[in-house]
């Protein structure tokens, strides 16, 4: 008789443990593509959600005094509007978004407001596709700040004259309890028609992750290649706050997998250990009619082995469904990304089992160093 065979037959004998150890296997996997699932969609998740904690890099022409330009929160120089698309061909420098702008604070209607044109983004010639960030306006549109917009009564798809020139209101923004609240936002050449400066921009903002032991200085001397005579400055609390964010999600998934593999390893081994000591008798009788101590335990190391290898290929689908079903809930910038992790099928049903029959190696090595006599004149 094969020992798969005899493995097969043990099982059948007895079925409610196989089965509790193998329930235990499937929660286990199915935990674990669940939270892999799930969690390349946290990763995008995290991204797309820290992404919009905004620019953290602001690149203005390099004679610029920062304490006025903090005050003002915009630099009074000015420089050529290409430089943004010669920043966004560079290689190399690692940020991904670029967005042009020219912003003035000026007097209008008995109002002060930050006149800001903006372009639509650049994005960089070695980066991957990105979603867009900030904000796209065409030729004669324009966002109003909410302090702003309720000062002069205004609001979305209104028509307001700002020195000389006619704007659609497309959209009051949201209150935001900042300098935001008193911005005009409109198409870029339309504000260099407004002020006179054709061809010219003030500020380029950009999206910069200085992970993996970056720092301000590395990126300040890639810009300096490519945009000699501008002065670059770093948001560090956005900077840092994307950087530990994505850091504590993947710190969490990675250990909520380390404790599920731990524990569902303990409880074979559990599990095992009870089959060893109830089938004292049978391993007595199975070593008195020749079983050698190899063939005893690969009859118990198989039989854990397929206990893993049922439990991975229902945890597995039952996993991936969980997440997918979940999925919209906890994930709703992201969850049309998710897809069944089936790269992920192979090595679980290779993995697994090998896991289940380590867990069961110590009950089998009590199962072979047993004595026979001792356990027949016990029983």
């Amino acid at each position: 008789m094969s020992l798969l065979h005899l493995a097969f037959r043990e099982i059948r004998h007895r079925l409610l443990g196989f089965l509790l150890g193998a329930l235990a296997t499937t929660a286990a996997v199915a935990l674990f593509l669940g939270v892999v699932t799930a969690g390349r969609a946290s990763v995008e998740e995290t991204k797309r959600l820290t992404r919009d904690l905004g620019f953290n890099v602001l690149i203005v022409p390099g004679d610029t005094d920062m304490a006025r330009f903090w005050a003002a929160d915009y630099p009074e120089g000015d420089m050529p509007e290409e430089y943004v698309q010669k920043l966004a061909a560079t290689p190399g420098i690692g940020a991904d978004h670029y967005v042009a702008m020219l912003q003035r604070k000026v007097r209008w209607q008995g109002h002060d407001m930050l006149l800001t044109g903006i372009l639509p983004e650049y994005t960089a010639v070695d980066a991957a596709t990105k979603a867009p960030m900030g904000y796209k306006l065409g030729r004669g549109k324009c966002y109003l700040g909410f302090v702003l917009a309720r000062r002069l009564g205004a609001k979305g798809r209104d028509t307001i004259q700002v020195l000389g020139k006619k704007l659609t209101v497309e959209r009051v923004l949201l209150e935001d309890g900042s300098k935001e609240d008193i911005r005009l936002y409109a198409h870029l050449p339309d504000v260099q028609d407004m002020l006179g400066m054709e061809g010219r921009i003030n500020t380029i903002e950009a999206l910069n992750c200085l992970c993996d032991g970056g720092s301000l200085d590395v990126l300040r001397a890639k810009i300096a290649t490519a945009l000699p005579d501008t002065h670059v400055t770093q948001m560090r609390t956005i900077a840092e706050a994307r950087i530990e964010t994505r850091r504590m999600a993947k710190d969490y998934a990675a250990g909520l997998l380390a404790i599920t593999l731990v524990l569902c390893a303990l409880w074979i081994g559990f599990l095992a250990m009870l089959n060893v000591r109830e089938r004292r008798a049978e391993i007595g009788i199975l070593r008195a009619l020749g079983f050698g101590s190899l063939r005893l335990a690969a009859l118990f190391l198989t039989r854990t082995a397929l206990m893993g290898l049922f439990g991975a290929l229902i945890g597995f689908f039952l996993g991936t469904a969980l997440a997918l079903h979940f999925g919209p809930e906890l994930f709703r910038l992201t969850f049309r990304s998710m897809e069944p992790a089936y790269d992920l099928l192979l090595p679980s049903l290779l993995v697994v089992p090998g896991i289940s029959a380590l867990a069961g190696l110590l009950p089998a090595l009590v199962a072979v160093t047993q004595d026979p006599a001792v356990t027949l004149m016990d029983e």
